[in-house]
């Protein structure tokens, strides 16, 4: 029976409900002789360190060592791009940046040991903002620039406006904090078990730290408590401080982050500004758009710059540029290096062209989607970088299906009458498209490798190079493989991510686990069932039917049971220089339509209901995908509504925990959720002809925003901004600014 497709439950589910589960910190136990670390952390956003004493940790029982510039036999930094991450900095560049490690026979001792470490730090001159990064020409990036056809035209547009937009970062605030596990096995190499989007690159870190060759260093992903791309650089460090402890030690030493020193020290999403000039025609097209995006990188590079270049790609969202310019450029400043996060750029690039769209239709006095309707992409339009948009129909087809079946146009004259009875609570609905592209923008990074090991039974290992971090990446890989064998999906057991396994890995990210390592996995599997075929034709009748008996005759007839398979995605390529190419191998789309309920005594507001059509090709997994939707949807409310990160004028992080960092609860989700997938959807040329679906949900939430605004106007007259996250304090401001300039009653 055909298993891909079927809507089965994630393959997890179980262990992760039953606590049966085991993630890295969890295999601690099967260690006798652990130590645990603990940092010793700066009380300066930047400092210059003068003095570094680590022995007096060394009188504290219970430690056992520490860890300081001269103990890394190899590179002291984890840097993944420019090297510009030490381990043990002699300049301070963030608040509670760590300075040195301590290892001791409890967690208790290593802290105690870490409070005794004499540091002395002369204070430099912080910049903490993108204001002050732009004051000081602090940059991590040259500028980078997309443009397309004649942007002088923005002058002569019927309609032109400018503006400025914040937007703030996120927290990945993830379940399972940092964590790795690391010692030397039999052959004296290191192992480890690390909690790592990117098993290969913290290969290649541990390595490059301890002056060993790759293969001298296996990494393992057991399974994450999640990541959201905070785990796709900024594991390595973590893996990196215990592999160096446990090579200087002979022990095991496992790092796991406290929360928050986990918020403290890790990279969050990139807060943007951006400033930006548009024009459009009295029917409501555009006509041009110049813009320059500056994001916060913090104090090294990390992936800001890929970062930045999805942001330009996404400015477009799903509307024709007819005519465009953009800039972006990441800025330098004494804060944690800001990282990858679901959505890398395209979040905020999408959230720049919304506010455009939503300004030009309360200035031309028309409705937000009938401006965002005709400047939706037609078929055989190109992009600002010159990629046709070959399936742009299907933005026009889940526009209009979704306002259909959301009953758009009547709830929208029921809430027009409901305000006009309401003096001080109303409320609004919006529409709002998302169009993601769908590959990562390093082209190298664009290929997969796959294991598959068939045993005499007829049951079957699979190993592949993703990462399952909860988003269900193994239940799809499980289900591509008992389809492409076609056996029960109970024969197939998907085996945890080892770089000793598959090597040279890409990151689980860019919502591309399933294209690459689905793909890779298929090409792996086919080629065993063409081997087992040729023995089936010359079984006797009857049996050739039992997958285990054909398996067995194999085996007996000495053909081999296992493969490598082997994916790149076909016929992408982009140059920076010109900015032009075509760097996705395709393009999610989905809709969404939101309707929230605001109190104009207070900005407090409330999602009353949602209704979702997303494009996700033939769903390998609709459980899965569905449960990805909603989450991303629902991650995308809190970065655009209530989660706000704030720091203090000493660089210090103020909204370090759950008790000050607002996330989303069950108060955040709407009453009414409808999500649906677009039927009759096949991809071509993709594994099994479906879509991902990881990150382009998340944009989705932008429909909550803009509903917000609609609720806004609804309280007075002139043109609605707010920056972003819309708090309720921001929305009470912006309701006393368009009240203030309400006509007066006669």
């Amino acid at each position: 029976m055909k298993v891909v497709g079927q809507p089965l439950p994630h393959e997890g589910a179980r262990g992760h409900v039953t606590g049966e589960a085991l993630y890295a910190d969890d295999l601690c136990g099967r260690f006798p002789g652990l130590l645990h670390a603990w940092p010793v952390l700066a009380p300066h956003a930047h400092a210059r360190v003068t003095r570094l004493d680590a022995a007096p940790a060394l009188e504290e029982p219970g430690v056992v060592t520490t860890l300081t510039a001269g103990d890394a036999p190899g590179e002291a930094n984890t840097g993944p791009n420019r090297h510009d991450e030490p381990l043990f900095p002699d300049e301070v560049m963030f608040h509670q940046q760590p300075v040195a490690w301590v290892l001791g026979e409890t967690l208790d001792a290593a802290r105690r040991g870490a409070a005794r470490v004499a540091a002395e730090y002369e204070p430099l001159p912080a910049v903490l903002d993108i204001e002050q990064a732009l004051a000081a020409g602090s940059y991590l990036t040259a500028p980078l620039r997309l443009a397309d056809g004649d942007v002088s035209v923005l002058e002569s547009s019927a309609l032109r406006f400018e503006g400025e937009l914040r937007i703030g970062g996120q927290e990945h605030f993830y379940l399972e904090t940092q964590a790795a596990l690391a010692w030397r096995d039999e052959a004296g190499y290191i192992a480890v078990y690390s909690s790592t989007q990117h098993p290969s690159e913290t290969q290649e870190i541990v390595a490059r730290v301890l002056g060993l060759p790759r293969h001298a260093v296996t990494v393992e992903c057991p399974r994450m408590g999640g990541a959201f791309g905070g785990k796709e650089v900024q594991a390595n460090a973590s893996a990196a401080v215990a592999a160096l402890g446990a090579w200087k030690t002979g022990r095991p030493v496992r790092v796991r982050l406290t929360r928050a020193i986990d918020m403290a020290i890790t990279g969050k999403r990139h807060p943007f500004l951006v400033r930006y000039a548009a024009g459009f025609n009295a029917d409501a097209t555009l006509r041009a758009l110049r813009a320059e995006l500056y994001s916060d990188g913090g104090w090294s590079l990390d992936l800001s710059e890929p970062i930045m270049w999805r942001a330009l790609f996404h400015v477009d969202n799903a509307y024709r540029l007819p005519a465009v310019e953009v800039v972006g450029r990441v800025c330098r400043t004494h804060k944690t290096s800001q990282t990858a996060f679901r959505g890398f750029g395209g979040p905020q690039g999408m959230l720049l062209i919304e506010e455009v769209m939503a300004q030009a239709a309360q200035r031309l006095a028309l409705p937000a989607d009938v401006v965002r309707s005709r400047n939706l992409y037609r078929e055989g339009q190109a992009t600002h970088y010159g990629e046709r948009v070959d399936d742009a129909e299907r933005m026009g087809t889940i526009w209009s299906q979704l306002k259909s079946s959301s009953a758009f146009e009547a709830r929208r004259a029921e809430i027009a009458a409901a305000n006009a009875r309401s003096a001080h609570v109303k409320r609004g609905i919006a529409i709002t498209p998302v169009k993601f592209g769908i590959s990562f923008t390093a082209q190298f990074y664009n290929q997969a490798a796959a294991y598959v090991l068939v045993y005499r039974d007829g049951t079957v290992q699979v190993n592949h190079g993703g990462t399952e971090m909860g988003q269900g990446l193994f239940t799809k890989i499980q289900q591509i493989a008992a389809d492409t064998l076609g056996v029960a999906l109970a024969r197939v057991r998907v085996m945890s991510t080892r770089t000793d396994k598959v090597p040279n890995t890409s990151a689980t990210a860019a919502s591309s686990g399933s294209d690459l390592n689905g793909a890779a996995v298929a090409d792996a599997c086919r080629q065993i069932r063409s081997r087992l075929a040729a023995v089936a034709a010359g079984m006797p009748d009857g049996e050739w039917r039992e997958f285990a008996a054909v398996c067995e005759a194999a085996y007996r007839q000495r053909v081999p049971l296992s493969a490598s398979g082997f994916y790149r995605t076909p016929d992408i390529h982009f140059d920076p220089r010109t900015g032009r190419g075509r760097p996705f191998h395709y393009y999610a789309f989905g809709a969404a339509v939101s309707e929230v309920e605001v109190d104009g005594f207070t900005g407090a507001y409330r999602l009353l209901r949602t209704d979702i059509l997303e494009d996700v090709g033939d769903s390998l997994s609709p459980v899965v995908d569905r449960g990805q939707i909603e989450g991303g949807f629902i991650q995308g409310v809190g970065w655009l509504t209530i989660e706000e990160l704030l720091w203090d004028e000493a660089g210090r992080l103020a909204t370090a925990g759950a008790s000050t960092y607002k996330l989303p609860s069950w108060s955040e989700l709407p009453p009414v959720f409808n999500v649906s997938l677009l039927e009759r959807a096949a991809m071509p040329h993709v594994i099994m002809g479906s879509k991902a679906v990881g990150e382009p949900p998340l944009m989705l939430a932008i429909s909550v925003r803009e509903a917000l605004r609609e609720v806004v106007a609804a309280f007075g007259s002139g043109v609605v901004t707010f920056d972003s996250p819309a708090t309720p304090e921001r929305i009470f401001f912006a309701v006393q600014r368009v009240r203030a300039l309400r006509p007066a009653l006669t």
